[in-house]
Parts: structure tokens; sequence; C-alpha cells
């Protein structure tokens, strides 16, 4: 089958919708596909090897001069090409607020606009390389705020185009008005014109299905998989320990609860001997989340917590395994409901278990894993307690660990997640 994938790039962050749709790709390819895994806005970061084409549509650049001003609507592609350079594009891209979603109100609508929007040129490039060097047999959108290109790649191109859903309502939901309200009737028009969604939980299907009115029998469920090399090629750490490691690995940003780990941690160390206990961090902080970095770096200083606290930074592959391996249980306690769970995967793959809120595809996880514990969502007493009954108890904290890991070997593979994305595609290219 020969696939044309439309991902877009994150600004020189390692990003989770990056490294699904990477790890998606390359497993699509390893099974005698051709994919096309082409990036838009900046480059594709991830910490795998890229599969990623190096021409970049709906460059950051040009896509901002758009909307911003007339003239760029109508420049030559060819000075387009100028400003698409991949240099370019990631060191622009650190000045910008392009993951700020109160910024990009009138982008998101003129996008979702299509044809129709300030970056109608911008649709028309990526047509003309489907269309005239590519040719796909089906065309793959990373999430729903691509879904004004659908009508005019279909017009042009004759075939089916499906659409990934990724957590962007997140995204909408923190727009300014008017913008918010536009965009949400732009994406409920819009996801008229796709043919079938993609989701990784059966929360989010249902979820998404209505938020979007589309017909539930459209949103199919392929769980996540990830590319297990180097995970769990160790044993985890079993038994007793000091000092007991907890650890974090998300981006550094409200929404990802690192608060709430953090004043959960307090309460533990309130009830604990000297040194042992240790709250390990690890994720990319960008310049819009700084502040709130600050304020968790006082709420540590105020709780006296500094020997407790460490951050490790931004990770690269083999430092994400190494830094889960050093673990004696993970969480990433979300204040809103996550539809994916990237991260949690990767702990279970290394054996460590997990403690997460009640909410969102964590259910669907730990219940098709037995890899942990659920508590009630956005509270620090419940986070604490249920990693306090991990601590107290190491044989139950083992058992976790074991069945995760068992578990997403088995069922959590990148070659399990590409065979469940084929069958979806097969039903609609033989539909055509």
């Amino acid at each position: 089958m020969k696939i044309a994938y439309i991902a877009a790039g994150a600004g020189g962050m390692y990003c989770g919708s990056c490294i699904h749709d990477n790890t998606l790709a390359a497993a699509l390819i390893r099974k005698g596909h051709e994919v096309a895994l082409i990036p838009t806005y900046t480059p594709i970061r991830t910490d795998e090897t890229s599969v990623s084409g190096k021409k970049i549509f709906y460059g950051g650049i040009n896509v901002y001069l758009e909307e911003k001003l007339a003239l760029f609507r109508r420049t030559p592609w060819v000075v387009d090409k100028l400003l698409n350079n991949s240099h370019l594009l990631n060191w622009a891209s650190r000045f910008s607020a392009s993951t700020n979603a109160k910024d990009l109100g009138s982008l998101t609508v003129s996008v979702l606009q299509g044809e129709h929007g300030h970056q109608r040129k911008e649709l028309a490039k990526l047509i003309h390389w489907l269309k005239n060097d590519y040719k796909p047999e089906i065309v793959q959108l990373t999430n729903s705020m691509f879904v004004g290109m659908a009508k005019e790649i279909k017009k042009e191109l004759g075939v089916p185009v499906l659409c990934a859903m990724q957590g962007e309502d997140i995204f909408l939901n923190d727009l300014v008005e008017p913008y918010k309200t536009q965009a949400f009737q732009q994406l409920r028009s819009r996801a008229q014109d796709i043919d079938g969604f993609v989701v990784m939980s059966e929360y989010y299907a249902d979820f998404m299905a209505e938020y979007i009115h589309a017909p539930r029998e459209k949103v199919h469920v392929v769980k996540l998989g990830i590319n297990l090399r180097g995970h769990g090629e160790t044993p985890p750490r079993t038994g007793d320990h000091n000092p007991f490691v907890i650890g974090y690995l998300a981006r550094i940003c409200p929404e990802k609860g690192l608060h709430v780990l953090v004043d959960a941690v307090g309460r533990l160390v309130k009830a604990a001997a000297p040194g042992s206990l240790k709250l390990k961090v690890a994720g990319y902080l960008g310049e819009r989340d700084r502040r709130y970095f600050e304020e968790i770096k006082n709420k540590v200083k105020s709780a006296g917590l500094q020997e407790v606290f460490e951050y490790a930074g931004e990770v690269d592959r083999q430092q994400k395994i190494e830094f889960i391996k050093s673990l004696d249980v993970f969480s990433v306690p979300t204040t809103y409901k996550e539809p994916k769970g990237l991260s949690i995967l990767e702990a279970l793959a290394n054996g460590v278990p997990v403690v997460q809120p009640r909410h969102g595809a964590f259910p669907e996880i730990i219940e098709a894993t037995g890899g942990g514990l659920l508590v009630d969502p956005n509270s620090p007493q419940a986070l604490a307690e249920g990693i306090r009954s991990l601590m107290e108890n190491s044989e139950r904290r083992k058992s976790f660990g074991q069945r995760g890991k068992k578990a997403v070997h088995k069922n959590f593979s990148d070659d399990t997640m590409a065979e469940a994305t084929v069958q979806i595609y097969k039903q609609y290219v033989q539909a055509k």
C-alpha cells in the first residue's frame, strides 16, 4: 500500500504525537508498505531514527506570514521555498508562541478553512506534490486541525482521507473568543469531509465522536504501540530501596500535573525517614512554561524538598530508558483527560509500575496491562496514598511491574499497532 502520512513538527521539541507518527510509519515500512511521512510547520523531531521526508509543507514561517500579511499569500513558490529551510524553521520556532493556543486563534481558523483560508497556497503546493510526484492510495492526517485539507485532496487525488485525533480538543478549548467558537464550527463542518478517524483509546473515540458530530462507526480505535527496542532488556528495580525513587517523564507544563505530584511527594516526605525518598523529573521545558517551572521550584523550596527533587532535563531515547530503569514507581498525573498515555506504556515496558489518575485513557491501560493503580484525579492526597501503598508493599509493586511489562511487550508493540492500522486502511482503499 502507498500511504501519505501528513504529520506536524513541534518546533524542535520531542513531541508524543511526532514520536507516535514516526514509530507507526517506520513499522508500516518494515511491513513492506511505502510510506511518505510528510512534515508540516517544522521538521519532525523524534527520539528514534526519523523516516520523515526532507521536504516541509505548510512551513511555519510562510504560514505565519500568510496569516498576517496579504502580500505573502501571492508570493511565488520559489520564494516560499527559501523560508522552508529546516534550520531556519527550527530557529524561528524558538522565538514564536507556536505552542501557545491562546495566540493562535486566527491562524487555527484559517488553516481549518482549507482552500478558503489564508494558507490556500500551502494546500495547493501539498496537493501538487501528492498528485504529481507521490500519488498515494490513501492519505492520513495526523490530527483534526488538518481536516481543512481533506476536501481538496479527495477532489484532486480521488483517494480516501483518514484523520487521527490525538488530543487537539485540549488545544481548541484553550483558544480565546471569537476564535474558539469559529474554530469549533469549522472543525465540525470540515470533519464531514473525512472518510474515517483513528484514535488510541475507547474513551477518546466516544468523546471525539460526540465532540465533532461524527458517526461513532467512523471512529476506529487502534491501541497505542511503542518501539520496544531497548525497553525491558535488563531487570527492573525490585525489593526495598533507599531512597525510594518516584519518577515523572513528560513535558513540563501545568496540564501534565507535575505540581500535583510535587504536592503528593511533599505529603509522603513528612511521614518518611530523611533521605528515604527521591523525586526524579525529566522532560522538555518550553519558553511558555518557564514561569510554571519556577513556581514548581518555589514549591519545592518552601516544602523543604530540595534534596528530594531532581530535574534531569530533556532526555533522548537511551537516556529515557536509563531514566525509567532507575525508578521504583512512575506517575504523570495529568489534570486533563489524556487520550494516549505513551510514557505510561514506556514505564510499564521496563517493569516499572504506575500510579495514574482515574480518567482519560488511563483506566483502559491499567485494565489491559494490570500494571498499576488508579487514584482520584487532581488530588495530591489520593496520589500520595496510591504511591505509599506501593512503597510499603514491594511484592505488590513487583507484581504490577511484571504484569505490566508482559502485557506491553505482548500487546502494545509498534508492529501490533501497524497491523491494526493497515486493516483499517484496507477497508477504505478497497471501498473506493
